[in-house]
């Protein structure tokens, strides 16, 4: 038996290394926990085909292989900031390498794991019934991370003692978090009668490209009684599985990329050959808001480094309740006007700019500007926003080609997803491979060309299909070529950046379907629905720094013309303590409700715009309920926070709002939206004692909202 300790000044891992048994960890310890794990988890499962369960069940935990690797070494390393370790396993009978490693940013208690796993060539079973006749593993599933719920020093773990706060998703529909007790997801048993753990879980999966399409991949456990909240998510862009469950002395928790029962996902390693799961991480805090600031500062330490992140530019797009996709120059020409004006600093050129046809959505590909649309050149547009000031923006597709692009038979075969020899369609798109030299150069080409020739700075890259399960060319399944495409993508991507380095770059996906850390680490702003109900996008906008960080969340604020000016300000409330993201007809306004935009975007940058970037998001109701009346975001910022309430027809009266960052202390209030007369005002009173502002929100209904600064006086 051993052990050995690993990690930062803000948080360590204690590892136990047992000669009889699979390496586990121990025990966590951060600046204000130490966490015990007494129920002992393997540090990785594996289910290959040939292998099992030790006992039947359908998780993803309680494999034979998992069971029977051994520890080897350990390596730890630094690189930058980012503190690293690498644990070495082994299954000698099938031959079997795994390698556990570890990423810790300085400074973040919040860790990275992923697994490797390598086919040594060498079993010490050469007639195991695992091997092929060329002593080939095939995997069918291998977990990222595995963990018992644990307990803090000298408490015992209890299963039941914790709730799960997960999130439902739906195009138009984003960020519908409800909680559940432990109690009611996994029964008592009295499982200890037969000498087994249960066999059952809660499970949840995602198939496909779109990652947050149903659900997330981002969970939390938290429990009162312990004084412990788990934060975890896996850090893929497309499918995965996470699930919890109950053992017999504690719960679980495991995360997965794809797996061959749910993605229809093998990998064939033939000896010398290796295979990488995708990453996932977690946090363990002493409660919710300290898990939230721990993935806060996660997510800020481990993206692309960028300049726009600490200072998000204010954007206007033409599609939201506006153009829709029918983009020209006598359209757009007044816009461009109206959003300098307004005080936009990037305007992007959103849908059906490339399309002469009149039917924008099946001839996407080419990426060519439309001379119909633009009798003068795109350019006389583009020329008209850089003279206004503004960052040059254009929507893309990049993933697909549209069935009637003239693209769809100028690549070749093998630049498309294909399932069984036929090309995969999914509502008159074909699906883009990027695997293949031809599909990359062809995308390299076309935003190289936008950049360089016609002075783009800002791409929306929009993503409106999935593939299902992915596809089976050239492949050991077709989850396997899936998990390849999207690698692909994202190493894509990676690339785009590094020869453009000031450029700017939106993650969309039919709004929010894919709003994974794979992606967000990846883009600097995140669009978070498409919903076009500015009644319903407060319930969206309130929950999206669960998912990103708040300066990458694009909340649509689209005021209109034939709103009343309360409805007006609701709109643009909407967007304040996010990336500011405008959209409507403000050619089509009065003077006032103009007024009442530059007024908002004059106080977003004066106010949010500097400190966005460092700001950490809480929830002075909790978070937010999709039917809620009354919802509400914090951001905290130093000495400063933040709230946006919205009061969504109503009855009005007080509303408490707990600030506890600020209790005990002097504090001033300050509306800063709406800006100026006419709005009538919403009283708040602090109690200081109890860290809580009650604000008295109008009687008579309506959709009215109001964001204040709190300041310590």
């Amino acid at each position: 038996m051993g052990t050995f300790t690993w990690g930062n000044d803000a948080l360590a891992l204690t590892f136990e290394t047992p000669d009889d048994g699979p390496a586990a960890v121990a025990g966590l310890r951060t600046t204000d926990l130490d966490v015990c794990f007494d129920h002992r988890m393997p540090l990785t499962e594996i289910l290959a085909t040939g292998t099992g369960h030790w006992l039947a069940n359908d998780r993803l935990v309680h494999t034979d292989i998992g069971r029977s690797l051994r520890y080897v070494s350990h390596q730890e390393s630094v690189n930058g900031s980012v503190h690293r370790l690498d644990v070495t396993l082994a299954e000698a009978a099938l031959g079997l390498t795994v390698t556990v490693h570890y990423e810790l940013p300085q400074g973040v208690p919040m860790f990275r794991t992923w697994v490797t796993v390598a086919n040594t060539g060498d079993p010490a079973d050469a007639a195991s019934p695992v091997l092929g006749a060329d002593d080939t593993i095939v995997l069918e599933s291998v977990t990222s991370l595995v963990s018992a719920f644990g307990a803090p020093s000298g408490k015992s773990a209890d299963c039941d003692a914790w709730r799960l706060l997960e999130c439902e998703n739906e195009w138009l529909g984003e960020g519908r978090w409800h909680a559940t007790p432990t109690s009611d997801l996994f029964p008592r048993l009295a499982q200890q009668m037969t000498g087994h753990n249960p066999r059952g879980a809660h499970s949840v999966v995602n198939t496909g490209t779109w990652s947050t399409g149903r659900h997330t991949p981002l969970a939390l456990l938290e429990s009162k009684t312990l004084g412990l909240a788990w934060l975890f998510q896996i850090e893929h862009n497309a499918a995965w599985r996470w699930e919890v469950g109950r053992d017999s002395e504690d719960g679980y928790l495991a995360l997965a990329g794809p797996t061959n029962v749910d993605h229809d996902w093998v990998k064939r390693l033939a000896p010398g050959e290796s295979f990488d799961t995708v990453p996932a991480s977690a946090t363990i805090a002493p409660d919710f808001d300290g898990a939230i600031a721990n993935v806060t500062a996660y997510r800020r330490a481990m993206r692309l480094a960028k300049a726009d992140n600490a200072r998000p530019r204010v954007i206007f797009n033409d599609y939201m309740n506006t153009i829709n996709g029918d983009p020209t120059t006598d359209k757009l020409l007044p816009l461009v006007k109206g959003a300098a004006e307004s005080g936009a600093e990037i305007f992007c050129i959103d849908a059906g700019w490339y399309d002469d046809t009149g039917d924008w959505w099946p001839s996407v590909g080419e990426w060519m500007p439309s001379k119909k649309r633009f009798p003068g050149g795109i350019t006389e547009v583009i020329d008209a926003i850089r003279g206004a000031g503004m960052i040059a923006g254009l929507w893309l597709e990049p993933e697909v080609i549209g069935v009637k692009s003239p693209m769809a038979k100028s690549l070749p075969e093998t630049a498309f997803f294909h399932r069984y020899g036929r090309r995969v369609v999914e509502q008159e798109r074909y699906l883009l491979d990027l695997r293949d030299p031809a599909a990359r150069k062809h995308l390299d080409d076309t935003v190289d060309r936008l950049v360089n020739d016609y002075g783009v700075g800002y791409f929306k890259f929009d993503y409106n299909v999935s593939p299902d399960t992915g596809t089976d060319l050239n492949a050991d399944s077709a989850g396997d070529g899936l998990l390849g495409h999207n690698r692909a993508y994202s190493a894509w991507v990676e690339g785009l950046h590094q020869r453009h380095p000031e450029l700017i770059i939106e993650n969309c996906s039919s709004g929010g379907m894919r709003m994974d850390f794979a992606q967000t680490s990846r883009f600097q702003v995140q669009s978070t629905s498409d919903q076009q109900d500015f009644r319903l996008y407060p319930a969206i906008a309130a929950a999206a720094p669960m998912l990103m960080t708040p300066e990458q969340a694009g909340n649509w604020a689209y005021p209109n013309a034939n709103d009343n000016p309360e409805e007006f300000v609701f709109n643009l409330n909407t967007t304040f303590l996010g990336r500011f993201f405008l959209s409507g007809y403000i050619n089509r306004m009065s003077a006032e409700q103009r007024e009442l935009i530059v007024r908002a975007v004059e106080a977003y940058k004066r106010h949010v715009q500097p400190v966005i970037g460092s700001s950490v998001p809480f929830w002075p109701l909790g978070l937010p309920g999709w039917n809620d009346t009354v919802l509400a975001l914090g951001l905290k910022a130093g000495d400063r926070s933040f709230v946006t309430v919205w009061s969504r027809d109503g009855e009005g009266g007080d509303v408490t709002l707990a600030l506890p960052q600020l209790r005990g202390k002097s504090v001033e209030t300050e509306t800063l939206l709406p800006v100026g007369d006419g709005f009538v005002e919403w009283p708040v009173s602090w109690n200081a004692d109890d860290g809580t502002a009650t604000v008295s929100v109008p009687n008579g209904g309506g959709y009215i909202s109001r964001t204040f600064e709190f300041r310590e006086a």
